[in-house]
């Protein structure tokens, strides 16, 4: 079975509950929790149904202090042109819009995850351009800044998305990576700007809380 593209909004209402992550009140998503079908989804249920890994079904540590941050210190957004990189539940780019952003583009490869983003910002009632497309390597003359939360988790992707942060940082673009201690993190290149607290859950990670940091890529 696949889920075809019109029906996808009624499966993730379906299948997730509306919550707000715990570093995270003032938002609300659906999620993926202890209640929901995706939570106990098999990877063979998965492959029945069509449905890619639900990366977008959970508020991950990266990407929750990367929202909080921005919430937090609304001037690094206000009034600029933001793209969020791989948005997953659209949680960065919901705070970002939030914080008073010019305007907010979230790219993903995923259409899942863009039906989840679309549900997302009508529920909090902000405006955010889902974009389908691996924007890795492409020049973004039209932003100012590029948020990216919990990306350094396989090697490959990790490394093709820090070399073009840091080409767009040289090109003058702001670039904050929200990361917990990923594998696949650089240990240089990078200045830490924040770092937070996140409570986790063992069936995602494994401790109770996560110290998630806040970086600036460096050009």
């Amino acid at each position: 079975m696949t889920i075809p593209p019109a029906d996808r909004p009624a499966f993730i209402r379906a299948h997730t509950a509306i919550a707000s992550p715990p570093l995270l009140p003032e938002l609300r998503l659906h999620l993926a929790t202890e209640i929901t079908p995706l939570w106990l989804a098999t990877e063979a249920w998965l492959e029945r149904t069509g449905l890619p890994p639900p990366f977008w079904a959970f508020a991950w540590a990266g990407g929750q202090a990367l929202a909080r941050h921005v919430l937090d210190r609304p001037e690094t957004v206000r009034g600029r042109r933001v793209l969020d990189f791989a948005t997953g539940s659209g949680l960065v780019a919901l705070a970002a819009a939030k914080a008073g952003a010019a305007s907010v583009t979230a790219a993903e490869i995923d259409p899942f995850a863009l039906e989840a983003l679309a549900l997302n910002a009508a529920l909090n009632g902000l405006a955010v351009e889902g974009r389908c497309a691996d924007l890795i390597g492409r020049p973004l003359p039209g932003v100012d800044v590029l948020l990216a939360g919990d990306i350094c988790y396989e090697r490959p992707f990790a490394e093709r998305a820090m070399a073009w942060f840091r080409s767009l940082s040289t090109a003058g673009t702001t670039v904050l990576l929200g990361d917990p201690g990923r594998s696949y993190l650089p240990d240089q290149g990078l200045e830490a700007v924040a770092t937070y607290a996140v409570p986790t859950t063992r069936e995602l990670e494994d401790r109770d809380v996560r110290e998630t940091t806040v970086w600036r890529v460096a050009a």
